[in-house]
């Protein structure tokens, strides 16, 4: 099954049993975020929301709220794509086993991005202001965008397929941010825009960024996923959603023609703004900082178009079912990425960045019988380096040849050995 938009998703979770509506009107500020809390805690279907107060746009949230309803939704691609990030670990696989990776190796050729004339996002225009005002944490500094694909070129090579495509919180207003005319972006300068902004620093020019909301789940999904060296975000997304990522360009601008909004504008180089705070996936508030703001060009949005958004804070929460998917995707690649490691995982309890739980080999000096770690430190160096876990705040690892049943699930074991 694949959904060309998110209209045709929240249809299919409502046909199946997993979406109800809410057609009262419901207050953005703090009331959507907390109705969205409790079904979620009572592990109950996605929520669309039919009247936003002061917005004439439907929301909806917990999309992904389980991991049943997140398995539903990409029921017919996963294990493609599973064999696909396989193949990125042993590209020998499809010669050695050509009738089981045949199908995946073709998917990702027709997967890549299509460029389109017709597209329906462009069909209209609105505010800032005429958004949907989601605050979901009482000292939060404004409304945030909570599911954004922020889309960014490589100002030396231009182009979708040296794209980065990443959710960064983006923080509409609040604060001294110019209502409808200026936007907060949080991010880092070791992420992919971050790299792209950089660039264009060095070169004293504005760095253009879209940023699309709504639109297939596989394109927010694909926006969060830590994937391989030289796999396209695009790409990937045209994989686990069955369907090739559909663009145009205006005024410069990349423009996904499957998003329900896009958000286009520029962010100049030494030009920041206050942003935050903002109740984060930790159960804490990030507080207020500086980061780059950006200048609104125009706000694009579809007929009928839908605002999706989550709420993030203590775990569990609905981007927990996001690291689970992920995990169950990408697990199996990481040890043929870093050789002796036989798995690791993100503890979702601590908020999955700032804790790792490793399991690796010490197999350097199998000859002196006092061992010491040895071959699980570089392991544990390696780990640290390695895409989005060098965010971990703390690592354990252990060797397996100590405790072979050991499992980092297993946490109150994995802890006491």
């Amino acid at each position: 099954m694949s959904y060309k938009n998110l209209s045709e998703c929240v249809e299919s979770l409502e046909k199946n049993g997993h979406l109800i509506r809410i057609k009262q009107e419901v207050d953005p500020n703090l009331e959507m975020a907390a109705i969205h809390l409790r079904v979620y805690e009572a592990g109950g279907p996605a929520i669309l929301f039919e009247n936003v107060k002061g917005s004439k746009f439907k929301a909806v949230s917990n999309i992904f709220g389980t991991m049943d309803r997140s398995r539903f939704l990409f029921r017919d691609t996963l294990e493609n794509v599973r064999k696909l990030i396989e193949l990125k670990g042993d590209p020998l696989k499809v010669i050695k086993n050509p009738l089981k990776y045949a199908s995946p190796a073709l998917s990702a050729y027709t997967a890549l991005p299509l460029k389109t004339s017709n597209n329906p996002v462009l069909k209209n225009q609105t505010r800032i202001s005429e958004l949907p005002q989601i605050k979901c944490w009482p000292m939060d500094g404004g409304p945030f965008v909570t599911l954004p694909q922020v889309y960014t070129e490589d100002i030396e090579h231009p182009g979708v397929m040296q794209s980065n495509l990443g959710m960064y919180r983006i923080q509409l207003g609040g604060n001294d941010y110019i209502q409808d005319k200026e936007i907060g972006l949080h991010y880092q300068l070791h992420r992919g825009i971050g790299v792209h902004q950089t660039k264009a620093n060095a070169k004293g020019q504005p760095l253009k960024v879209s940023i699309f909301v709504g639109g297939p789940p596989s394109h927010s999904l694909s926006a969060v996923m830590p994937l391989p060296e030289g796999m396209s975000e695009l790409t990937f997304a045209g994989l686990i959603g069955n369907r090739r990522f559909r663009y145009s360009y205006q005024d410069g601008y990349c423009i996904s023609s499957d998003a329900d909004f896009v958000i286009t504008g520029e962010v100049y180089p030494g030009e920041n703004k206050p942003e935050g705070p903002f109740g984060d996936h930790l159960g804490y508030y990030s507080l207020t900082h500086d980061f780059p703001l950006m200048k609104v060009h125009k706000v694009f949005h579809k007929n009928g178009a839908i605002w999706p958004f989550t709420v993030v804070g203590r775990p569990p929460q609905e981007d927990t079912s996001f690291g689970a998917l992920i995990h169950e995707i990408t697990g199996p690649i990481i040890p043929k990425e870093i050789p002796g490691l036989h798995e690791v995982h993100a503890v979702d309890a601590a908020g999955v960045h700032p804790l790792l739980f490793a399991i690796g080999s010490e197999r350097y000096t199998p000859y002196y019988s006092g061992r010491k770690p040895q071959e699980i430190l570089t392991i544990a160096n390696h780990i640290l380096g390695f895409g989005q876990m060098s965010l971990a705040k703390y690592l354990f690892i252990c060797a397996k040849e100590d405790n072979p049943g050991l499992s980092i699930y297993e946490i109150d074991k994995y802890l006491v050995h």
